[in-house]
C-alpha cells in the first residue's frame, strides 16, 4: 500500500515506521504549506495541526485519496469534510484515538455511563497530556463526553478551567498538560459516600499509531464515512 503522511511529526515518523514494519511504502510526507501531488497514493493519513487538517483532508479528496485522520481540534468543521468525502466518492475515517485499548474504553465508559444513570453521583473527566499538545480537551475526552451525555442526564461538556464547580446538568473537564504524559483519561463518579473511577493510562504512542496504519489497511476499495468501530468489528 502507498502511503501519504500528512504531518510528519512525532506521530508520523512513527507511523512511517510501523507502516514500513507491514510492508507499505511511504511516497509522501508533508509537514506544511499546498499539496501539489499524492505522488500516487492510496490512503492518506493526517496527523498534522488542528489548523491544517481540514485543508489536507479536503485536498486529499480532491485527488480520490481516502484520508485517516486522528487529528484533533477541527471538529466544527466536520460537515464540510463529511460532505465533501460524500462528493468526491472516497472514504474517510475519524477518530480522536486509534488505539485498541482506548477504543475498548469508550465502550466501558458507556456501559459505566448506562448503570450509573438511575444514581446519584456527580461526573467529571479528567484528561492528562504531554505539554506540546495544542488542543483541549483533548479528542478522546470529548468523545467519552459524547458517551456519557448519550445517557441523557447531563446536557453538555464544559472545560472546568472555565467554570464554577459542580454546575448543574454539565460535564466538566479537566485538562492537564505535563511533560510528555502520552495521555491519560479518568472517568469520575463522585457523592459524599463514595467515588467510582475507569481509567485509561497510555505508555507510549505505539498504541495509536499502530491503529491509524491497521485503520488505513481496512479502508482500502470502501466509500463512505466510517470510525474505528467499523474497523474493529
Amino acid at each position: 500500500m502507498k502511503i501519504a503522511l500528512l504531518g510528519y511529526g512525532k506521530m508520523g515518523k512513527m507511523i512511517a515506521e510501523i507502516a514500513s514494519e507491514r510492508g507499505h511504502e511511504i511516497v509522501l510526507t508533508h509537514e506544511g504549506g499546498a499539496i501539489k501531488d499524492f505522488n500516487g497514493a492510496q490512503v492518506a493519513i493526517d496527523f498534522s495541526t488542528p489548523e491544517s487538517a481540514v485543508t489536507n483532508i479536503l485536498m486529499a479528496f480532491s485527488k480520490g485519496v481516502p484520508v485517516v485522520c486522528g487529528t484533533t481540534g477541527w471538529l466544527d468543521q466536520m460537515e464540510e469534510v463529511k460532505t465533501a468525502c460524500l462528493k468526491q466518492e472516497t472514504a474517510f475515517i475519524y477518530a480522536s484515538n486509534f488505539s485498541l485499548g482506548v477504543n475498548l474504553f469508550f465502550k466501558l465508559n458507556e456501559q459505566m455511563a448506562a448503570l450509573m444513570k438511575p444514581h446519584t453521583y456527580e461526573t467529571s473527566i479528567e484528561e492528562i497530556h504531554h505539554i506540546h499538545k495544542v488542543d483541549a480537551p483533548s479528542g478522546t475526552a470529548i468523545t467519552l463526553a459524547e458517551g456519557i451525555l448519550a445517557q441523557g442526564n447531563l446536557t453538555e461538556w464544559i472545560l472546568a478551567e472555565n467554570s464554577e464547580k459542580n454546575v448543574t446538568n454539565k460535564l466538566p473537564i479537566t485538562s492537564k498538560r505535563e511533560g510528555e504524559v502520552p495521555g491519560t483519561h479518568i472517568v469520575s463518579y463522585a457523592n459524599d459516600i463514595d467515588t467510582l473511577e475507569i481509567k485509561h493510562t497510555a505508555h507510549n504512542r505505539a498504541g495509536f499509531t499502530l491503529g491509524a496504519v491497521v485503520a488505513a489497511e481496512w479502508i482500502q476499495n470502501k466509500k463512505g464515512i466510517f470510525n474505528m468501530s467499523d474497523v474493529l468489528a
